[in-house]
């Protein structure tokens, strides 16, 4: 079986960037090294993203939307995830359950316990051996985004601060309740200090 690894935490954190670092790094082993993100990572995947991330859907209701990234979720693990790990190789994935507690729980106040529901089945139970979570300010976080074009903004990124609040607490609180899963990092730190910390957390999960 091979190693899940995902990529948590609030928007700007730079997951992108550490998640393209940390595949280099694996791939210069030679490992082979699967990228993916969520929602997305198959055809079906992405065009179900297009709906959800797409800012003109403002009618979206929360119950709509865990069940449309629960769909993709259930295509990338049967189509995507399963086959690569079978193989022996490593997944990276930027987004994965855990999201869907930290925003449609903690943001969207839907019930945990009915969400945990639909992501088991979703998933098949599949679950990462780590989640990394680049931790920062909610304004911090708004402020590097604010760097490109805030016309191409998500429906999530595009949504009230109150909320993104919610979410990074919801992200910390996950944290705290599994902490030998969850490495939190502090994301306000240079970019080859957070990697390097990454990197040590991995090897003593890496055959």
């Amino acid at each position: 079986m091979g190693l899940f690894i995902t990529f948590e935490g609030p928007e700007g954190s730079g997951k992108t960037t550490q998640i393209r670092l940390l595949s280099d790094w694996l791939g210069d082993q030679g490992r082979e090294v699967l990228t993916t993100r969520e929602p997305g990572g198959t055809r079906i995947g992405e065009a179900i993203r297009s709906i959800l991330l797409s800012p003109v859907h403002t009618e979206m209701c929360a119950e709509a939307e865990i069940l449309l990234f629960s769909a993709a979720r259930a295509q990338i693990v049967r189509e995507t995830l399963q086959p690569h790990l079978a193989r022996g190789g490593v997944v990276l994935c930027d987004r994965f359950a855990d999201s869907t507690l930290a925003y449609q729980g903690y943001g969207r106040l839907l019930d945990l316990d009915t969400l945990r529901q639909i992501t088991a089945f979703a998933t098949g139970g599949l679950v990462p051996a780590l989640t990394i979570c680049l931790d920062l300010s909610v304004v911090e976080g708004l402020r590097r985004k604010q760097g490109g074009d805030q016309a191409e903004w998500n429906r999530m990124e595009r949504e009230r601060l109150d909320f993104q609040e919610r979410v990074r607490s919801g992200y910390l609180a996950l944290a705290a309740s599994e902490p030998t899963r969850w490495l939190v990092l502090d994301a306000m730190r240079e970019v080859e200090v957070i990697q390097a910390e990454i990197r040590r957390s991995l090897t003593a999960l890496l055959p």
